[in-house]
């Protein structure tokens, strides 16, 4: 069932998505070439704990998971698409950093994720990295009122697609609300004008993930969390909370 928040709640939101967009912001300051993945999770565990709020990726333990989360971050390096689990693997010249980050506060959730280098980057990986955030911007312009969700999954597809990237299948985006999913899903790709209805007072996390090879293909890592892509290729996430009002789209995890 798809929960339609008021405008009180969408503010409330709000408030949860700046914290989630400050303790990205904080990462990506602090991701440099010998900084380990577990310092940069401390770095957002303080975002939160200075906010007051806490993390729904903490202890969050889905069907396929061999083991409740163990970090307020997610992070994926090179060909890791999403759902990394934070390590004292320490950062690299020219890698490739997805961070997905959440909050919960005053009963409500925020989720976003960013794609970033380190170090000298590779040209390939900042075209990877644009397009996938031309892709959330896309699906963004297309959350409207009077839309459905074919047309959010059709406007991030063809973004990827036309830039020759391959999008992992079953992957998407969800509601989000009082929990971090929540329906409806939001697909990376589909077909325009099909689906749910979108309506004043939804909430959407929108996030396109891209394989840069063309390529579809994933597999879990041993840890059971990790998703990466089958042929080794470098991988990129972007993400926002956006809310579905009649005056626009309205992105609560601006950065």
């Amino acid at each position: 069932m798809v929960e339609l928040k008021t405008d009180t709640s969408i503010d409330a939101m709000y408030t949860t998505g700046q914290v989630v967009g400050q303790a990205l912001t904080a990462v990506q300051k602090a991701a440099d070439v010998g900084v380990s993945l577990l310092e940069l999770d401390e770095v957002a565990r303080e975002v939160l704990r200075g906010a007051g709020a806490t993390s729904p990726f903490l202890g969050y333990r889905p069907s396929f998971a061999p083991v409740p989360f163990p970090a307020v971050i997610c992070a994926s390096v090179n060909d890791a698409i999403v759902h990394g689990i934070p390590t004292g693997y320490r950062l690299r010249d020219g890698d490739l950093v997805s961070i997905d980050c959440g909050a919960e506060l005053g009963g409500w959730a925020g989720d976003s994720a960013i794609s970033f280098t380190v170090g000298r980057a590779r040209p390939a990986d900042v075209r990877l990295i644009e397009t996938a955030e031309r892709a959330l911007a896309a699906g963004i312009e297309a959350a409207v009122v009077g839309n459905r969700i074919g047309d959010i999954a059709h406007a991030i597809g063809s973004v990827c697609r036309t830039a020759g990237y391959g999008i992992p299948d079953g992957f998407g985006g969800h509601g989000i609300g009082r929990k971090m999913h929540e329906d409806p899903g939001v697909p990376n790709e589909g077909r325009p004008g099909r689906g749910l209805p979108l309506r004043h007072g939804m909430v959407l996390a929108i996030e396109p993930m891209l394989i840069a090879s063309g390529d579809d293909g994933y597999h879990p890592a041993p840890d059971g969390w990790t998703l990466c892509t089958n042929d080794g290729s470098r991988a990129a996430h972007a993400e926002h909370t956006v809310a579905i009002t009649e005056s626009g789209p309205r992105i609560l995890t601006a950065r």
